[in-house]
């Protein structure tokens, strides 16, 4: 056969590859259109997905296999449908039941949105900042007797990380059962080595990269954002801080580094609890039920309290309603801290609306980017709702990384849940909501503070640098996903 042969029939292949390909291409092109159609999230992300997918198949298909899906299937939440749990949970909800005027809130689209009922009898402990945090999760770790629950979205192989597993290490050779789990995606970079070291202490880990989880069904996009810590079933920790040590304000590039946790007491452990042992059983197929301690005693504090976990594996889009139901709760304030704003067409009008009612409705976001694109697409939300009257104040003190919210002085709550589209659909998320005038005061001294080390926007994104002005919009377009 000579070259030219050669190169004629290579020819011939690839024009009758080409001839099937594209016609392929678009047919799944088609089929992954009304898919989209059928399941986006909102008109405006169909339409985004209908337009891609029929334009440039060959780009959009893959690219929708990864970022298109909207639910987390096959999640198993007992919370809803283990017939045992579910059982317990009534139980539960009858002896731990708030007494009738402990609240004026109404707390019924909040047990919704967790798909439990708020619980008297609780306390909590507000953690400001790393190296708060940090004293208080280690003293307890060192206490502890029988078990340990430890989970994270990020984990990193650094100072911080290494204090963090000789605590767990000392903690395993006394005894106690020591259970850890992060995220595939938030710890990718932890190597296989830390892992390592506590497997041969005794440690059980659940495998990132064995486990069952997003990375099947190409739907790496979903995320495990919780940071939950469960001691001897008797105390818990919840809140924005990972393990790294720039949450210790040591990141030469974030400075000090402003983030907030709590330190929790009472039935509401068993609630975070729950939601560890749910996430557990995924990752694992273990089942902890018979396994941990669910008998909590009461706190001194009373306080009553839910902890509201939301995400993908949800029949309704919890998160957002979670906000929604804050915000329009509110009748003198709503005060929110996020590392970003991206918020969803509910939470701006929900927002918007509010102001115009005459709540003081202020949004305290980072001055310094963390993530780029994420930062210039909340420029483009800023005007949709500062001129009804919201109030945007840019935090200048380092980095905050702190995800909390007030209304009024009756309901304060602190967790892992962004004011972003990403956390509200994408991640899995855990908040822990205190409906009590003292939980309330200690947030609302803690935020005072933040707004003094703050500045308030004053510009429209017309007055902003080219930079912005031309940025933000574009960086808005991908808002379903950040």
């Amino acid at each position: 056969m000579t070259v030219t042969e050669i190169e004629q029939d290579g020819l011939a292949i690839w024009v009758i590859f080409t001839s099937l390909a594209v016609p392929v291409a678009y047919l799944l092109g088609i089929y992954f259109a009304m898919r989209a159609a059928a399941t986006a999230r909102t008109p405006q992300g169909a339409v985004g997905w209908v337009v891609f997918l029929l334009s440039v198949p060959f780009l959009a298909v893959p690219l929708y296999q990864f970022l298109g899906h909207s639910k987390y299937q096959g999640y198993l939440s007992s919370r809803r449908e283990s017939v045992r749990v579910i059982a317990a949970i009534k139980q539960f909800a009858i002896k731990h039941a708030p007494k009738a005027s402990s609240t004026k809130v109404a707390i019924e689209p909040f047990e919704y949105c967790a798909d439990l009922s708020a619980c008297r009898g609780n306390g909590a402990d507000l953690l400001i900042d790393g190296q708060a945090t940090f004293e208080a999760i280690f003293s307890a770790i060192d206490d502890a007797k029988t078990y340990i629950l430890f989970q994270s979205y990020i984990i990193h192989d650094d100072d911080l990380g290494l204090e963090l597993q000789t605590h767990l290490i000392d903690a395993s050779k006394r005894g106690v059962h020591v259970r850890l789990m992060t995220d595939a995606v938030g710890s990718h970079a932890l190597p296989e080595s830390y892992s390592k070291t506590l497997r041969d202490a005794g440690i059980e880990v659940a495998d990132k990269k064995t486990t069952r989880g997003p990375r099947f069904r190409f739907q790496i996009n979903f995320r495990n954002h919780r940071k939950s810590i469960i001691v001897d079933g008797v105390t818990g920790f919840i809140g924005g801080l990972n393990v790294g040590d720039e949450y210790m304000g040591r990141s030469a590039k974030f400075g000090d580094w402003r983030d907030t946790h709590l330190k929790i007491y009472g039935p509401i452990v068993s609630q975070l609890q729950l939601v560890f042992v749910e996430d557990w059983h995924w990752a694992t197929n273990e089942t902890l039920v018979d396994d941990v301690n669910w008998e909590v005693p009461h706190s001194d504090q009373d306080m009553t309290g839910l902890i509201v976990a939301t995400g993908p594996a949800d029949k309704t889009e919890t998160g957002s309603l979670m906000f929604f139901s804050a915000i329009a709760e509110a009748k003198q304030r709503v005060w929110i801290a996020s590392p970003y704003f991206i918020p969803d067409i509910d939470i701006t009008t929900a927002l918007r609306h509010a102001a115009l009612r005459g709540v003081d409705v202020r949004i305290l976001i980072p001055d310094m980017a963390d993530h780029r694109v994420s930062w210039l697409a909340a420029f483009s939300y800023f005007d949709d709702v500062t001129t009804d009257g919201v109030r945007i104040f840019r935090y200048t003190d380092g980095f905050m990384h702190q995800k909390v919210f007030l209304v009024d002085d009756e309901l304060a709550a602190v967790g892992t849940t962004n004011l972003d589209n990403r956390s509200f659909r994408l991640n899995f998320e855990a908040m822990a909501l205190f409906f009590d005038t003292r939980a309330a005061a200690r947030i609302d001294t803690m935020l005072r503070a933040d707004f003094e080390k703050s500045y308030e926007i004053a510009q429209t994104i017309d007055e902003q640098s080219a930079y912005v002005r031309y940025g933000a919009p574009v960086a808005r377009l991908f808002s379903p996903l950040l």
